[in-house]
């Protein structure tokens, strides 16, 4: 793999692992209302999947979605918008932390509902197979949806009609408390695929480079329309489901275990181990540190969405 390939996912992936960090600071200041649901620890997978896709390819989201817009290429400044609430957000402050979308990038949306993206990708699959165009959809969801009755449905139309989505499941071992071992019993939540006769793949969530490379396949075997496949990976999440649960019901040694295997740093020792020099590395940290600064100082001082803009789309419902 191209070595400018890596720095960029590096820089993608701190990217995210800096905005979480700013916006959960935002949060404890009161800026940003409601629920916020980190993707720390899981930034290699919106990372390595996307990094596979063309821009006009689409992505659906989930309610920890933040990770899957940054990778799509989304303006950290806007994102951070969105999610105070402000009119030069996304969705000029409509939607917050759990429904940004953007369709000039073909991003469909995140939802709060557990599973609500699956039938939203299948839909847009149906879609592009009808318009007879080349591009595929990334669904993602959690380990929470696997067991949604909507999951079954939705994936078994798409492989009965060769549909170009692809379901990534990030497993990143909790749906909210329940542990992934007290719901599923199969090991490799990927092993889902055989009842619908479709591929089904298992990887390492925390190592973005792996993940790329697996998904180059992936995409290249949907383009040919061959039908979708389901991805698993595993991850964890470095925290409680949201920012207000301390996630006490989390053993300390698992915990301690997968920071170990942190996506940053892996990506980073990555470079370090393929030659980059230090100053290098560090040179792109300061980088995403400045953009963070910026993002936020953007946000903070946007505009307040107008009561009176509100209640004109209220009147065109």
């Amino acid at each position: 793999m191209e070595l400018d390939l890596i720095k960029g996912m590096f820089e993608t992936a701190l990217t995210i692992r800096r905005f979480e960090e700013a916006a959960i600071d935002q949060y404890r200041q009161g800026r940003i209302y409601g629920y916020l649901h980190p993707y720390l620890g899981e930034e290699a997978i919106a990372t390595g999947v996307i990094s596979a896709l063309r821009p006009d390819d689409y992505i659906v989201s989930t309610h920890r979605g933040h990770g899957h817009a940054i990778a799509k290429g989304h303006d950290i400044k806007l994102m951070l918008a969105e999610l105070m609430g402000k009119e030069s957000g996304y969705c000029h402050g409509r939607g917050g932390s759990m429904h940004v979308a953007n369709l000039a990038q073909n991003n469909l949306g995140a939802n709060g509902i557990v599973g609500g993206g699956i039938p939203l990708a299948t839909g847009a699959g149906l879609a592009v197979k009808y318009k007879g165009g080349d591009q595929v959809v990334i669904c993602f969801f959690g380990d929470g949806a696997i067991n949604q009755g909507v999951f079954h449905e939705s994936i078994n139309l798409a492989a009965i009609y060769k549909l170009p989505v692809i379901f990534v499941v990030e497993n990143n071992h909790y749906a909210v408390s329940t542990r992934i071992q007290d719901s599923t019993l199969i090991p490799n939540l990927s092993q889902r695929a055989d009842g619908f006769g479709i591929p089904g793949i298992s990887l390492d969530g925390n190592d973005a480079v792996v993940i790329h490379e697996e998904m180059v396949k992936v995409v290249a075997r949907t383009r040919q329309v061959q039908g979708p496949t389901l991805v698993e990976c595993k991850t964890y999440r470095h925290g409680g489901h949201h920012i207000n649960d301390p996630g006490a019901y989390m053993p300390e040694e698992e915990m301690k275990y997968w920071k170990s295997k942190d996506p940053v740093l892996v990506l980073r020792k990555r470079l370090a181990d393929e030659g980059v020099a230090e100053h290098e590395l560090k040179e792109i940290e300061q980088r995403v540190e400045a953009k963070i600064e910026e993002a936020v100082a953007f946000a903070i001082n946007s505009p307040e969405p107008s009561k009176e803009a509100f209640l004109a789309e209220i009147s065109v419902l």
